[in-house]
C-alpha cells in the first residue's frame, strides 16, 4: 500500500539523518580522546554499528529461548545508552568552551569500548550459530510423513471401508494391469513389498522403518510416544506388533525428542 511505502521511506531517512548527527559527535568524542587521523572515521561504527548488528541478531533469535533474547538486549541497551552518554558530553562540552575536554574518565572509558565491542561481537555469533544449529536439529529429527496421516489412528468403521473397498477393485485391477511375463516377478515383487495387506490377507508384522515413522510422527504431533497409541496406530493400518517391539521404538523415539529438546534449551 501507499501509505505502508511512506512509511517505511520515512524510517529509512530518519534512520540516516539520526546517525550523521549521532557519527558527527562520536567522531569529534574520538578526536578528544586522542585516536589518531582517519581511525576517528571509524570510532562511530564501533558504537552505532554494533548496535544495529544487535537489533538484526533479535530478528534472528526471535524464536531462542528467553535468556539468550534477554543477553542480546542486554547488549542492545549498553550500546544505546554508551552511544547517548557519549553524544550528551559532547554537547554539554561544547557549550561550556569552544573546544572539548574530556576528563580521565571518560577518555579512559571511550578507549575500552573498541575491545568490549570486539568481545561482544564475537560472543553474539557464537549464540546465533548455536541457535541455527539447534533448529537443523530439530528439522533433521522431524517426521518426512505428515503427522496427519500416520499419527492418527484411524476408526474401526474407516478401516471396515477401506478394507471392503480394496476386495471389491482388487480383482478388476488385477485383470486390467497384468504384467508380461518377463516383467511380472519384478514389479510383483516391488509393489507388495512397499503396500500394507489387504483384507483377507495374511498380516505381517510391521516393518522397523514403518514402526519408527509412525512413532515420531506421534512424538511430533503430542511430544510423548505413549506405547498404547502407538500398537493403536500400527494395526489400524493392518500390520501385527508385540509389545515389547512398540515399547522398545516408544522409548527410541522419546530419547530422540529428549535430544532435540535439551539441545534447542542449551
Amino acid at each position: 500500500m501507499r501509505g505502508n511505502r511512506s512509511i517505511r521511506v520515512g524510517i529509512v531517512l530518519l534512520a540516516a539523518v539520526a546517525f550523521a548527527l549521532s557519527y558527527d559527535a562520536l567522531r569529534q568524542m574520538a578526536v578528544a580522546s586522542h585516536v589518531r587521523g582517519l581511525l576517528t572515521y571509524l570510532f562511530p561504527l564501533v558504537i552505532d554499528g554494533f548496535i544495529a548488528i544487535c537489533i538484526v541478531a533479535l530478528l534472528l533469535l526471535r524464536t531462542a529461548p528467553v535468556r539468550s533474547r534477554l543477553y542480546v538486549w542486554a547488549l542492545v541497551g549498553a550500546a544505546t545508552g554508551t552511544s547517548i552518554s557519549a553524544n550528551v558530553v559532547h554537547a554539554v562540552g561544547l557549550n561550556e568552551g569552544t573546544r572539548l575536554h574530556l576528563n580521565n574518565t571518560t577518555a579512559g572509558a571511550l578507549s575500552a569500548i573498541a575491545p568490549l565491542a570486539l568481545a561482544g561481537a564475537v560472543h553474539l555469533y557464537l549464540v546465533i550459530n548455536r541457535h541455527l544449529a539447534a533448529n537443523s536439529a530439530m528439522a533433521e529429527a522431524s517426521p518426512a510423513t505428515p503427522p496427519a496421516e500416520s499419527a492418527t489412528p484411524k476408526d474401526d468403521r474407516q478401516v471396515r471401508q477401506e478394507q471392503a473397498d480394496d476386495a471389491t477393485t482388487a480383482p478388476s485391477t488385477k485383470a486390467s494391469s497384468t504384467p508380461t511375463p518377463e516383467e511380472k516377478p519384478a514389479a510383483t515383487m516391488t509393489s507388495a513389498a512397499k503396500r500394507a495387506p489387504r483384507a483377507g490377507q495374511r498380516k505381517r508384522t510391521v516393518p522397523e522403518e514403518e514402526l519408527l515413522a509412525i512413532a515420531r510422527a506421534i512424538g511430533t504431533e503430542t511430544g510423548q510416544v505413549p506405547r498404547t497409541a502407538l500398537e493403536k496406530a500400527v494395526r489400524s493400518k493392518g500390520y501385527t506388533i508385540s509389545k515389547d517391539d512398540a515399547q522398545k521404538a516408544a522409548t527410541t523415539v522419546t530419547a530422540e525428542l529428549t535430544a532435540v529438546k535439551n539441545a534447542i534449551a542449551a
